[in-house]
C-alpha cells in the first residue's frame, strides 16, 4: 500500500514528469509515502495437546490478512522426536508466536530463546503455550502464569486475579489449571490505557471458548489487561480471571492470551482483534491496528470465517 505524497500530487497537475522528477529531488520530497514494512513473525508449533495442525494455519491468516505482518512457521520434530536439530533463528523475527506444548526444546534452543526475548525480541503466549514447559524458570518469567502440566500453587508460584477494582496475587495452595465447559463469556478489559486495550469496549461479549482459571507462576512486572468470570456452575472458581496480559521481561515485550480454543473460538472478532493488536505491541511497543467496526458489544458475540 502507499499513498501519493500531497504536495508531488499538487505539481503533478502542473509540470511534465521529467520536470516534476527533477524538483522532487531538488526539494527532497518523496514521490511516494511508502507503507512501513510487514513485521516479521515467526509461529512455533509442532506439538499440543491441541488441534495445531488446525490453528496453527487461522493464526497465519488472521495475521496477514492485517496487512501488517509477514509470516513464517517453524514446526518441530513430533513427540519423542530428536529436538537437538530444532533450532529456529528467532532473531530473524520482530515477534515470535508460540502455537507449541510438548517436549522439552534443546538447552542450546532454550538460551537462544531467553536471549532473543532478553534482548528485545516479542513474544506472544497463545492459548494453550502456557502449558508448556513448566519447568523451564525464564520462561515461566516470560508468561507470567501458566496452567497443567504438574503445576502446583504455591511450588509453582502465584495466581492472579482481580478483586475489588485491583489486581490480586495470591498463592493458594493447589492444582494450576482448569477450565469448565465451552460457553460465551464476557471478557472486561481492566488497563484501557494499555495500547491494547486502548478504543476497545470496557467490556465485550467473547465467542464459546475454554475459560482458564488458576493459572499460576512469577505473576512479576506485568499489566493485567482483560479478565473474564470463572463462573461456580460451570466448574468454575467465581473469581475474575485472567485472560490478557502484558508482561515485560528484561527488554522483551510478552503478549499472553489465554483465549482462542479452537478456530471456532478464533472467529470471535475480539480474539482476531486483541491477537493482532497484542502481536503489533510485542514486537514494537505501539498499536496503530485500529478496532474494527464489527467488534463485539457486552451483550453479543461477533464472528469473523
Amino acid at each position: 500500500m502507499w499513498t501519493p505524497n500531497p504536495a508531488m500530487a499538487f505539481l503533478s497537475t502542473l509540470f511534465s514528469p521529467r520536470i516534476l522528477a527533477a524538483t522532487a529531488v531538488a526539494l527532497g520530497f518523496s514521490l511516494l509515502n511508502a507503507a512501513p514494512a510487514p513485521i516479521k513473525v515467526l509461529i512455533v508449533d509442532g506439538q499440543n495437546n491441541h488441534s495445531w495442525k488446525e490453528t496453527t494455519p487461522v493464526l497465519k491468516e488472521i495475521l496477514e490478512a492485517s496487512g501488517r505482518f509477514q509470516v513464517d512457521v517453524a514446526t518441530s520434530p513430533p513427540q519423542g522426536g530428536d529436538m537437538s536439530a530444532f533450532k529456529p533463528d528467532f532473531a530473524k523475527y520482530a515477534v515470535v508466536v508460540s502455537n507449541y506444548n510438548g517436549d522439552a526444546w534443546s538447552k542450546e534452543t532454550n538460551e537462544a530463546f531467553e536471549k532473543y526475548v532478553h534482548d528485545g525480541g516479542g513474544f506472544v503466549s497463545y492459548h494453550a503455550a502456557d502449558n508448556s514447559f513448566p519447568e523451564w524458570r525464564q520462561y515461566n518469567q516470560m508468561i507470567g502464569v501458566g496452567g497443567w502440566g504438574n503445576r502446583k500453587a504455591p511450588e509453582s508460584g502465584s495466581m492472579i486475579r482481580y478483586r475489588a477494582g485491583k489486581v490480586a496475587i495470591e498463592a493458594v495452595p493447589g492444582r494450576c489449571g482448569n477450565h469448565g465447559a465451552r460457553v460465551p463469556f464476557q471478557v472486561t478489559m481492566r488497563e484501557r490505557r494499555h495500547p491494547i486495550a486502548k478504543g476497545l469496549p470496557k467490556v465485550w461479549m467473547h465467542a464459546g471458548d475454554e475459560l482458564y482459571d488458576s493459572l499460576c507462576g512469577p505473576a512479576q512486572d506485568f499489566t493485567l489487561v482483560g479478565t473474564a468470570h470463572s463462573n461456580g456452575q460451570n466448574r468454575g472458581t467465581n473469581e475474575e480471571e485472567p485472560m490478557l496480559l502484558a508482561v515485560r521481561y528484561s527488554n522483551g515485550r510478552v503478549f499472553h492470551t489465554t483465549l482462542g480454543h479452537d478456530v471456532a473460538a478464533m472467529h470471535c472478532v475480539g480474539f482476531i482483534t486483541t491477537l493482532l493488536r497484542g502481536t503489533e505491541w510485542a514486537a514494537t511497543g505501539k498499536v496503530s491496528i485500529p478496532v474494527p467496526p464489527d467488534f463485539p458489544t457486552a451483550q453479543a458475540t461477533s464472528l469473523r470465517k
